[in-house]
């Protein structure tokens, strides 16, 4: 590899146009697949597999219209009284007009709604009354159907008299053989009795008739007071649930969408903010909540800018001229622009995050400025030293453009292996970062040896010009550092680092809410006035599904309504709980439950859990819980979840990386700890300032929350490849100086004085870099370019440059130990390209100050004629 970068190099600086030029063409490339590709970027995330996701589906099935995305326009009156009557009419006109535009499905007038609210109260108290009337009524008709049963009794009665004497008057006469006349006319008596009878059981029968009629009426009005109550009980339930304040002076409009919010095109989010913002109503102030304002954050801010900046003052202080200051800033900028533009192409067809391109932003610009600068260094250290232009260009793409690459690659492993946590926002975007590292790479040992073909000798300023062929290194005054000091360094540098660390005990994952958002937005706005009118809770709203057996009357299924929605009101942490909707299979219920405390709060992930863990309702009707703030903490723990997998996953390979690179055991595990411990520690300073405040004033954080939740994950895979980049850089020099002779601990300190200057400007730009990113509008974009900042400043400046030497010193000589079965099996990785200097002596400038053909025994090895870098780094020069 070395040898071919060293051609490529030499081949690049000759043909320096070409190569611009080619460059040129595929930042254009870029630019044109960018503008035919270039979709719509998510601003929210998904986790398939989640217990929300699948309560979605199930929605989506049953109750289609509350299984898409929703959002609030909050209206609140400037002067803080309430909203007048003709401020209602504009706002529910509004509303009417947001009903009409794409994807919407459903806009709530909230005066209607409280109209409603109030109208369904007068009703209850109305059923009552008419209920009170009817049951009178109906005591009444008893009472007269009972009056008329005893008449027809008395009736009886007397008819049944008259029947026994004219029974026994009709004995007497028959046994007293009287005329016929006498018995015809006891004949017609009978007849009178026979008919008044059915006058008698015509009118019971008529009575029985009646008395049904009023059974039924009694049952009609039983069942009707039955459901009266329960949809009274239900209303008290839902107390808590309202979209125009107590005062009058707020009110919610509330925007449904019939897709999902993933599916949610951001133009048709943007189409209700341009509405609104296009019909004004006096007096009348705006804001839209979360769903709706959340927008794809700036890509460049004026922190980014703040941060190149320094970068660019590091660089002008190290290198001594603007021209090679420039250098690795413009390559970088290139390299970010094909990278992102590229990526950027593939968003009309994959599921891109708006933080997917920022985060490519960030390493382009950090990798791809370092790796030009160890390119760049490497070709100013030769050319002081006497060597040829182009030769010199050559060689240190040969040699350090061999380190670039081999610590680009861990990088982009690192970052690829994101797809292993199997959450594809997650994985998509270790892959657009590994992307953009791939083109820092390429970048680095192509266009940055073109340049520096072009520029020649003004890399170096006029003194350094004045000084070639004459400047050399003195190692030979190096000296070990004392043991008690590097026993203090390595325990102050592990206290420290577990110090800073302790804040990760208490870290809470999530995903941000309006109250973290910036304190001008439209969502930080809405969130606000929602809870001061409404309670923190109307910010997090949890959709509850129930399944119902399906085969339910009226009264038993709002009767299953009502035994639902008090088991969920009986949790702590319940402010109000409301039955939304029955689908029309009888098979799914759908619950709105407001609780105390906004989406991102502790209460609420407790009580999410709570309403997970109830056991289904009456023993047959099953929970599911949904709504953002479910949605959020589904998100969250499975990040959490595979965190474990994954750290195990790097920590693996970097191990596996280090022992091949170093041919060591105990220096890839010092390096693997110091890199678990800059990388905790990372965690508790993340978690101290935007978890618990701590300083946050500082960068003018207004809000504390939850760490993002795929942060830790993400700060795990970048980490890890940069600290591989610097461990490499200080390594490699201490085993070169250890393999060519020096002694182990005194290795130690020529590696890390031959290194540091590099590493310290590369670590400064790299923190200024991530650090500008700390200052974006999005809190997302914060909390990630803080934790990268914070890391690679105790992983580079700590745990590298002070920890890894000293536990080295102490390890001595066993610090370069490998089994022999081992060594024989571990391949011959020539990182820093000793055996290309070896092949390819620079001319130097004066024959005089070209090295001699020293030779020196190395360990396991023959003796090799030593190049000017060994020959220094054995102290001959």
């Amino acid at each position: 590899m070395a040898e071919l970068l060293y051609r490529l190099g030499k081949a690049s600086a000759k043909r320096a146009w070409i190569v611009i030029v080619a460059w040129l063409a595929v930042l254009g490339l870029a630019g044109g697949a960018f503008a035919v590709g270039f979709g719509a970027l998510a601003t929210s995330f998904d986790v398939p597999g989640t217990a929300s996701g699948e309560v979605i589906d199930e929605l989506a099935e049953e109750l289609p219209d509350y299984a898409g995305a929703s959002g609030q326009v909050v209206f609140h009156s400037e002067d803080g009284e309430a909203l007048t009557a003709e401020q209602q009419s504009e706002i529910a006109q509004v509303a009417e007009g947001i009903a009409d535009l794409p994807d919407v499905a459903q806009v709530v007038d909230p005066f209607q709604t409280e109209q409603e609210r109030a109208d369904r109260e007068q009703e209850i108290a109305d059923g009552r009354t008419e209920i009170e009337d009817g049951q009178a009524q109906l005591d009444a008709g008893q009472a007269q159907l009972d009056a008329a049963v005893a008449d027809l009794d008395a009736g009886q009665e007397q008819l049944g008299a008259g029947q026994e004497q004219l029974d026994a008057a009709r004995q007497q006469a028959e046994a007293a053989g009287a005329p016929a006349a006498q018995i015809a006319a006891l004949d017609a008596q009978q007849a009178e009795l026979d008919a008044q009878q059915a006058q008698i059981d015509a009118g019971r029968e008529e009575i029985a008739a009646q008395q049904a009629d009023l059974d039924d009426g009694r049952a009609d009005l039983a069942e009707a007071a039955e459901q009266l109550e329960l949809g009274a009980e239900l209303l008290a339930l839902s107390d808590g649930i309202r979209v125009v304040s107590e005062d009058g002076a707020t009110a919610l409009v509330n925007v449904s969408f019939d897709v999902p919010l993933l599916e949610l095109d951001a133009t048709s989010k943007d189409a209700v903010i341009s509405y609104v913002e296009a019909n004004p109503i006096d007096g009348v102030e705006y804001a839209f909540s979360s769903t709706l304002a959340q927008s794809v954050p700036n890509l460049v801010g004026i922190g980014e800018i703040v941060g190149l900046a320094i970068a660019a003052i590091v660089l002008l202080v190290m290198l001594g001229t603007a021209v090679a200051a420039a250098l690795p800033i413009a390559t970088a900028l290139v390299g970010v622009g094909i990278a992102v533009l590229a990526a950027l192409s593939l968003s009309g067809v994959l599921d891109m995050s708006s933080v997917t391109p920022v985060l490519g932003i960030m390493l382009g610009l950090a990798v791809g400025i370092d790796y030009s600068l160890f390119i760049i260094n490497r070709h100013r250290t030769q050319l002081l030293e006497g060597a040829e232009m182009r030769e010199s260009i050559g060689l240190a793409n040969g040699t350090a453009g061999n380190a670039v690459t081999f610590a680009g690659s861990t990088v982009i492993i690192a970052l690829l292996a994101l797809n292993i946590t199997g959450i594809p926002f997650l994985g998509l975007m270790g892959t657009v970062g590994a992307f953009a590292v791939l083109i820092a790479v390429l970048i680095a040992v192509t266009l940055t040896p073109a340049l520096l073909g072009l520029i020649g000798p003004r890399v170096l300023n006029r003194r350094a010009r004045a000084k070639i062929g004459t400047v050399h290194h003195e190692d030979i005054g190096a000296k070990p550092m004392g043991t008690w000091r590097a026993v203090l360094t390595a325990a102050g540098a592990i206290i420290a680092l577990l110090v800073i660390a302790i804040p990760a005990l208490s870290m809470r994952v999530g995903l941000p809410d309006g109250s973290s958002e910036p304190e001008e937005s439209y969502a930080y706005q809405a969130y606000s006035l929602t809870e001061e009118a409404f309670g923190a809770g109307a910010n997090g709203t949890l959709l509850i599904s129930a399944t119902l057996p399906g085969d339910l009357d009226e009264t038993s299924q709002l009767q299953a309504q009502l035994d639902i929605a008090t088991a969920l009101s009986d949790l702590d942490g319940v402010v109000a709980v409301a039955p939304i909707a029955v689908s029309d299979s009888g098979t799914l219920a759908a619950f709105q439950v407001v609780p105390e405390d906004g989406p991102s709060s502790v209460s609420t992930e407790e009580l999410v859990r709570d309403l997970r863990a109830l056991p289904p309702v009456d023993g047959q009707y099953e929970l599911g819980v949904a709504g953002q703030a479910a949605i959020n903490i589904d998100i969250s723990e499975n990040l959490a979840d595979v965190l474990p997998l994954y750290i195990a996953v790097v920590v693996g390979l970097s191990l596996v990386i280090m022992i091949v690179v170093f041919r060591s055991l105990l220096v890839p595990i010092i390096a693997t700890g110091g890199f678990i411990l800059s990388l905790f520690a990372t965690y508790g300073a993340t978690v101290a300032v935007f978890q618990w405040g701590w300083g946050a004033e500082i960068i003018g954080l207004h809000a504390t929350g939850p760490i993002l939740s795929f942060l830790p994950v993400l700060l795990v895979g970048i980490l890890f490849g940069l600290a591989m980049d610097y461990q490499l850089f200080l390594s490699s020099g201490m085993r070169e100086a250890f393999v060519h002779g020096a002694p182990a601990r005194l290795a130690v300190m020529r590696g890390l004085r031959a290194g540091r200057a590099v590493v310290t400007a590369a670590g400064l730009i790299m923190v200024s870099v991530f650090g500008g990113f700390i200052f974006a509008e999005s809190t997302m974009i914060r909390s990630i370019g803080f934790g990268l900042a914070f890391g690679v400043l105790l992983d580079a400046f700590v745990v590298r440059m002070l920890l890894m030497p000293a536990l080295m010193h102490l390890l001595g000589r066993s610090a370069w130990w490998l089994p022999r079965w081992l060594d024989r099996i571990v391949p011959n990785v020539d990182v820093e390209g000793a055996q290309l200097e070896r092949a390819h002596h620079a001319p130097w400038a004066d024959p005089a100050e070209a090295p001699d053909e020293t030779t020196a025994g190395t360990p396991g090895g023959n003796a090799k004629p030593l190049t000017r870098r060994e020959a220094r780094a054995r102290g001959d020069l």
